[in-house]
């Protein structure tokens, strides 16, 4: 008799957690959990922090290389490339340069 109970109780198991289960799933479905105001609160927290480090990057980058920017009609004091006249390296106009000749080959 105790193996056949034995035996008995492994298949009564599964059936009564299937049984569980379903009646789990019906229940939460019938009943599902309201939103949480906290996780919506959590993203805006996130959001602002995101954005503060953001704006931290930015300030240090600006700090480190604004002097590239402050002053474009500084006189340019690196030496031209050997070889490259100023007035050869400039283009005639402010505007688009030309397109360069298509090569071949």
């Amino acid at each position: 008799m105790d193996d056949t109970a034995l035996a008995l109780s492994i298949p009564v198991l599964v059936f009564a957690g299937g049984i569980y289960a379903a009646c789990e799933s019906w229940w939460r479905r019938r009943h599902p959990a309201p939103p949480s105001p906290y996780t919506h609160q959590a993203a805006r927290l996130a959001e602002r922090a995101m954005l503060v480090d953001a704006e931290d990057i930015v300030d240090g980058a600006y700090t480190r290389l604004g002097g590239l920017y402050d002053s474009p009609g500084s006189p340019d004091t690196h030496p031209p490339a050997p070889g490259v006249t100023r007035r050869e390296a400039a283009s005639p106009d402010p505007g688009r340069s030309a397109p360069a000749p298509a090569r071949r080959g």
